[in-house]
């Protein structure tokens, strides 16, 4: 099945959406959609591989003139889920798997050839906070905050995070995230350059709307020429980054920290590192 661009008369594949991922076309505006607002759409890796898959397939559709990536409820992504559940699903399919999925969603953002929106109406945390920082125009609600919790687990920012905090706020700032995993205030963020505006929640969607509208109304080739520009000269030390994430996130993963780390939360109370 296919629709019709009406501009350009060109066939579009539709797009998939899947239980946990909504994806959906709608007047030149790929709007994907995390769907596990139960658990502030923890992600797991069918979520980040298909949000590659629909990135990656907007860059081949001239009918995609924006994408607008978000959260449904109330926040937009508390990260990779580590509840009971989703621990044993992960043990199912190997842990690289998610780790490669979320460095694959990360590439396909960075890599699009049109603007990406990320909507942060609450919660950015963790691998969630890597992808809203590696799109291109980053809105916040004033309720939203971000954090990269991962030392509270016994982990390491993953995702590419190293990379993409540090472009945005520099060394100082971006290493008080990941070291203290301190929660950052939307207002905090927007003064430290990490969000592009900020706005109050009763007219958050509005604005929202007026940057959609604004940014698929403009030159496309302009808009894609800038965006390569832009990140080409900042996020040098992505993929590098990328790799040392994996590298050093597997062995932590397989580490008595992260157990110890993972049970503590699960339990609510606070954890007892060991390891050395």
């Amino acid at each position: 099945m296919t629709t019709t661009d009406s501009e350009t008369g060109t066939d579009t594949g539709t797009y998939v959406s899947i239980d946990d991922l909504i994806v959906a076309l709608d007047d030149g505006v790929l709007s994907v959609t995390l769907n596990r607002p139960d658990s502030l759409n923890s992600l797991t890796a069918d979520m980040l591989n298909g949000i590659a898959d629909a990135l990656e397939q907007a860059g081949g559709d001239p009918a995609v003139k924006v994408v607008r990536l978000g959260g449904a409820g109330r926040g937009f992504s508390s990260g990779a889920g580590i509840s009971e559940e989703d621990q044993a699903k992960k043990s199912e399919i190997g842990l690289n798997a998610v780790l490669d999925a979320a460095n694959r969603a990360v590439r396909a953002i960075v890599a699009a050839p049109v603007p990406v929106v990320a909507v942060v109406q609450g919660p950015a945390a963790g691998v969630g906070a890597s992808l809203a920082l590696a799109s291109d125009v980053v809105l916040a609600s004033e309720k939203a905050f971000f954090m990269l919790a991962f030392t509270k687990i016994g982990l390491m920012p993953d995702g590419g995070a190293s990379a993409l905090f540090a472009a945005a706020v520099g060394r100082i700032r971006a290493m008080r995230m990941a070291l203290l995993a301190e929660r950052i205030s939307a207002a905090e963020a927007y003064d430290w350059g990490l969000v592009t505006a900020v706005h109050p929640a009763d007219a958050f969607d509005a604005e929202v709307d007026e940057v959609l509208a604004a940014l698929k109304s403009g030159p496309a080739v302009a808009l894609r020429k800038t965006k390569q520009a832009i990140n080409a000269a900042t996020l040098t030390e992505l993929e590098g980054a990328l790799g040392r994430e994996s590298e050093g996130q597997l062995a932590l993963l397989a580490s008595h920290d992260f157990r110890e780390g993972t049970r503590a939360f699960q339990e609510r109370r606070a954890a007892s590192f060991t390891d050395h």
